[in-house]
């Protein structure tokens, strides 16, 4: 049983006043000899305080320096919005500097920076059976809708491409018909650049304007091979129905009374979405890293930096050991120098 420095105290005092005398009374109480005289040598040496529990300085090789915990809690300051994973990554790829999403949840925590977790409303199935290998071998498409206070409800038409998760293109739509996907497929392939013999797959749900014949032939126009998930299992369109998610956990923060004002809001989030947001599916790099064929490079850099950094937590932690060995070892050979000089 530990007991406290309070506890300690008064049994120090119950065996000083004692008339039974020490080994009696320690015996009565269940306490062994050799840990009262520890007790009882703390307290006449520093008085309560020789009586608290003594702390462990005892530091591991790997262990994080202080100045790196406080660039933690500073750059989580900073941005508040970033998870410990997202805000490990930053630290690897801006300060070149890695410390593991576990460390830096303890040390937010403990200064009470973290919050409670978001829980999962939507869970995802299983995952698509034929997963893609290559940026634009599949594209997923899906409408969603906005309200704009005095204009009524737009919708907006996403192309995201199945590999990378990168949004190839957007469209803010008047209504939700045949002529306004196709509008949108016509544009993500000008801005993808894809020539014939280069089309992707193209996946959504069985909305009358993603069935209709119309659009059926206008996909056999450009090439472009329709897939359709299961009715009522909206998980088959997993990808975008999570982004749409995430996008509109932010976008709808505001209210918005015209249309420019959403698109500016769309337009800010893509951009972020595309180019900073960390996607943990994707080795936590942006969908555009995966898009452009960065990703390799950068997960090899940051396990550069990982190596780098373990190499100097080690470096360090054996030169601090060396620093206190040092003066212990002069302190020896001088005590046996004095020894021989005694002796002689």
């Amino acid at each position: 049983m530990r007991l406290s420095p309070a506890e300690k105290q008064e049994i120090i005092q119950l065996v000083d006043r004692s008339e039974l005398g020490v080994n009696r009374t320690l015996k009565e109480l269940g306490i062994h000899k050799s840990t009262f005289y520890k007790w009882y040598q703390a307290y006449l040496s520093h008085g309560p305080n020789g009586l608290l529990p003594k702390s462990r300085t005892r530091r591991q090789w790997n262990s994080i320096p202080e100045a790196q915990k406080q660039l933690v809690v500073d750059v989580a300051l900073e941005h508040p919005v970033l998870s410990p994973r997202e805000l490990s990554v930053k630290l690897t790829d801006e300060q070149k500097i890695f410390i593991s999403e576990s460390s830096v949840y303890r040390i937010l925590k403990s200064k009470g920076l973290i919050t409670t977790p978001m829980h999962i409303l939507l869970a995802a199935s299983n995952e698509f059976k034929d997963k893609t290998n290559f940026v634009h071998e599949m594209w997923q498409t899906d409408f969603t809708y906005f309200k704009i206070i005095g204009w009524g409800w737009y919708y907006l038409s996403t192309i995201l491409d199945d590999y990378s998760r990168y949004i190839v293109h957007w469209e803010l739509c008047r209504n939700m018909k045949t002529e306004d996907v196709e509008r949108t497929v016509e544009k993500a392939l000008t801005v993808a650049g894809l020539q014939k013999g280069q089309r992707p797959k193209l996946l959504s749900d069985n909305g009358s304007c993603y069935i209709s014949a119309e659009i059926k032939e206008f996909l056999k126009s450009k090439d472009i091979k329709p897939i359709h998930g299961r009715v009522r299992h909206p998980q088959t369109q997993g990808k975008i129905e999570r982004y749409h998610r995430s996008m509109k956990n932010v976008v709808k923060l505001d209210n918005y009374y015209c249309p420019e004002e959403l698109n500016a809001a769309l337009t800010s989030f893509v951009n972020y979405y595309n180019h900073e947001r960390y996607h943990e599916s994707l080795d936590n790099v942006t969908p555009a890293d995966v898009y452009f064929g960065k990703r390799e490079q950068i997960l090899k850099r940051r396990e550069k930096i990982k190596l780098q950094n373990m190499r100097y937590r080690r470096a360090l932690y054996f030169t601090e050991k060396l620093n206190y060995i040092n003066p212990t070892l002069k302190n020896l050979n001088n005590l046996s120098n004095l020894n021989q000089g005694n002796t002689l």
